[in-house]
Parts: structure tokens; sequence; C-alpha cells
């Protein structure tokens, strides 16, 4: 996050002398991104350290939702970065001005956009790795940044070229659409974890899987799950189920049972919690018991 810190301080300053060189102002809009970029690797990267800390008595599961809102305020900013360019771009629609040394201030973006890129890879890299929703969600940015950058050179060039000076504003328009559907992604994305929504497709299939190679070890005898339920929070993921087996177990091998399971869901899952409710599988109460609430 500090990588993305200073990435963001190198390309708006590149982009802000490219606008202050051609007056464009779809390079101003580029320019406005950036500062959008700076104040979400700021924000990402105190959230981190929160995120980072760990569990205490206030806390018990943790601080990992403080990623959360780093995506959130990242799309608030969005958002604003979007109505700023959309208010500096609407006069020059209206009333269209040429762009002075198109081919300097192009220039100094493309290698904006090279730096932006660079550390997007490297952060979208330790985003998966850690299982981080800052860190993937700023790469993602970065990579928007990147094809903004790209659509607004792309565009200067033509407008350079073809004389259409009206041209420059409406790709500041475009820009500002364009980057307010990121934002509307990144906080549909943190309200789904502030919300406790369940694991992603790919890893409910694995937890399931993984189930499904325990039910298979009960040959003769029938084992099962139910009330299985998860959520996110931050990088730590939380799995909780019922584990329904042959009332005539002792406690211990039940207990061993158990412990497996959550060793191998800790091990293909990590950062994982886990949490096993043991019950006999032949008595009705123990089906009966798969909603959030207990019945009375």
């Amino acid at each position: 996050m500090l990588l993305s810190v200073a990435a963001a301080l190198v390309t708006m300053a590149l982009k802000a002398g490219a606008w202050w060189l051609t007056g464009s102002v779809g390079l101003l809009s580029d320019a406005l991104e950036s500062t959008v970029n700076l104040g979400a690797a700021l924000v990402g990267f105190s959230m981190l350290r929160l995120a980072l800390q760990p569990a205490d008595d206030e806390h018990a599961h943790g601080h990992g939702k403080a990623e959360y809102f780093a995506g959130g305020f990242e799309g608030a900013l969005i958002f604003v970065a979007a109505l700023a360019i959309a208010w500096a771009a609407w006069p020059r629609l209206l009333d269209p001005q040429p762009i002075a040394q198109p081919g300097v201030g192009l220039a100094i973006v493309a290698v904006a956009a090279l730096v932006n890129g660079g550390v997007a890879v490297v952060l979208r890299r330790a985003g998966r790795r850690h299982r981080s929703l800052t860190l993937e969600a700023d790469a993602q940015h970065l990579l928007t940044d990147v094809w903004t950058s790209a659509g607004v050179i792309v565009g200067v060039a033509l407008v350079a070229v073809s004389g259409w000076l009206w041209l420059d504003p409406l790709i500041a328009l475009a820009v500002a659409a364009h980057i307010l559907w990121t934002g509307w992604r990144l906080l549909r994305e943190s309200a789904a974890g502030l919300m406790d929504a369940s694991l992603p497709p790919e890893e409910l299939a694995r937890l399931e899987a993984i189930l499904d190679s325990f039910r298979s070890e009960g040959i003769g005898e029938k084992i099962d799950f139910h009330a299985v339920r998860t959520r996110r929070s931050g990088a730590r993921h939380f799995v909780s189920f019922h584990v329904l087996v042959p009332g005539r177990w002792t406690v211990q091998r039940g207990h061993d049972f158990v412990e497996r399971i959550e060793a191998r869901i800790a091990a293909e899952l990590a950062p994982v919690s886990v949490l096993t409710h043991l019950e006999p599988i032949e008595d009705p109460a123990s089906h009966a018991d798969v909603a959030l609430d207990r019945a009375p």
C-alpha cells in the first residue's frame, strides 16, 4: 500500500503537469482520478494496519472488516472525482478550446500509465496471496486508471490530428462515466462484506467437496452435515456447520472426527475459523435444528 501511495503521488504530479502544459480537459479528468488514487491508498494503508491487529475483548472476531471501509471510501471518492470531471468538462463541451503541446502532454501521461500498470500488477499478486480486499480493490482501480489513460491518450491524439475540439470534453465525460461504474462495483463489494456475505462460489465448492469426502467415510454408517454457514471478514473467513454422526459413537470418537474435518478445512481455506456442532444423526431434534435461530 505504501508503494501505491508513492505511485499516486508520482502519477498525480505527472498528469497535473500534462494538463497544465496542454489545457486539455481530458487530461484534467485523468489527473483528478489520480487524486482519488492517493486518497484511497492512504485510507487503505490505515485500514490494513487496523485489520491486521489481533482480536481483543471488544472485537473477538478480529478487525478484518476494516478493509471494507477502505473499499467503500475509495468508491465514494470515485463518485466525487466523477462529478468534478463532469463539472469541468461540461463548459468545455459548450465552448471548445484548442489543446497546446499535445505530444508532450501525451508522453507524460503514458509514463504515468506505465507506473500505475506496474504497481497494479504488484498489488494484485499481493492481494490474491494475502486474500486482501483492500489490495485487490486498489489494484483494480489502478488498472482502470491505466485503461482510462489509454483512452484519453487516443482521444487527445485524435483531437490534435482532426481538430475536433469538442472531442476533448466528450472524452472527459466518458472517463467520468467509466469510473462511476468502478466506484459502484467497489461500493457493492464493500457492502456485501459488511452484510456478512457468504464465501465466493469457488470456495463454497471446495468446502462442499471437503464435506463430501468425509461423508464417504461412513461405510455402513451414515454421516452427514447441515446448517452450513459461511461469511467473510476481510482476509479471514468463518465457517460453521453441524456434524451428524451415529449416536453410539463415543465422545472421543466424535471429537477426533470433527478435529480432522476442521484441520482439513483450515489447511485448504486458510485463514479460516471453523466452528462445528456435533449431533446424533438418529435424533429428530438434530434434523430440526437447522435455522439461524434456535426454535423455542
